[in-house]
């Protein structure tokens, strides 16, 4: 059987939305002006718990994402439930980027006091990258997708949209990639399965500041992201939760055997 074949159907992707640019002015303002509140953190628990009752999910190496300053998260995207198990097991508060669909009553309310904010499909929407930019400008933590919507294959796409790759660029943000296995099959809850999900952190890293990046060092940067999410992500099918968390253990002792050998000569 087809990997695809064995997920549950997602519904039919809306592409575009007929709503006004006006009627998403007030969630671009909130999230340029205010930090995620109380809402944030009530939802975060909830899908906290539920994300280990029901999917084991675990985090690796949350300690790669830097406790300050401007920051991009980079994961890839198979299931609504990636916003919670990429933000939920970390300090930060992480401000998302999500399409406008979402942003009707009553759950815009929930998404706009936890600090999402909207990005019009079907339109060229640089108020999405403003507001980006906006958080980042002012330290703030933020995730956005490489390839841009969900995946509906089960499998990683081939390239990333550019859109990470200008945010990148323009701010000078530290960008850390993402891996979250297993997430591709979450709606399968509606079979009773409940798969296992591992979120491994990478490496930060950074890019020099370019105030007017050209779409090719734009789309050059994204793929290079997103290949570090590859890496991340093949790792965890080769070897399973078990043997990156082992590798990774094996790392941090070589560290620190190396820093005290440093420390003593």
């Amino acid at each position: 059987m087809a990997e695809q074949d064995k997920l549950v159907a997602m519904k039919e992707q809306v592409y575009t939305d007929p709503r006004p640019s006006t009627y998403f002015d007030r969630f671009h303002e909130r999230a340029r002006t205010r930090e995620p509140d109380w809402v944030y953190e009530a939802v975060r628990a909830t899908t906290l718990l539920y994300s280990w009752a029901f999917f084991r999910a675990r985090c690796i190496s949350t300690d790669k994402v830097p406790p300050t300053g401007p920051v991009i998260l980079a994961p890839n995207h198979f299931s609504f439930m990636d916003h919670f198990f990429a933000a939920g097991a970390i300090r930060r508060k992480v401000q998302f980027m999500a399409k406008s669909q979402l942003f009707a009553p009553p759950a815009q309310w929930i998404y706009t006091h936890g600090g999402v904010f909207p990005v019009r499909r079907g339109a060229r929407d640089e108020r999405a990258i403003t507001t980006a930019t906006t958080i980042l400008e002012r330290g703030g933590c933020l995730a956005m997708y490489c390839e841009g919507g969900r995946s509906r294959t089960g499998k990683l796409a081939d390239e990333a949209k550019p859109g990470i790759g200008r945010l990148a660029l323009q701010t000078g943000a530290t960008v850390v990639p993402v891996a979250i296995h297993g997430s591709s099959k979450v709606r399968n809850w509606k079979r009773l399965e409940f798969p296992k999900v591992t979120i491994q952190f990478g490496d930060p890293f950074r890019y020099e500041k370019l105030a007017d990046p050209t779409r090719e060092q734009m789309r050059a940067t994204a793929n290079e992201i997103f290949d570090g999410i590859k890496v991340l992500y093949a790792g965890l099918e080769a070897h399973g939760r078990r043997g990156v968390v082992a590798r990774v253990r094996e790392e941090r002792r070589a560290a620190r055997r190396s820093g005290k050998r440093t420390a003593t000569a």
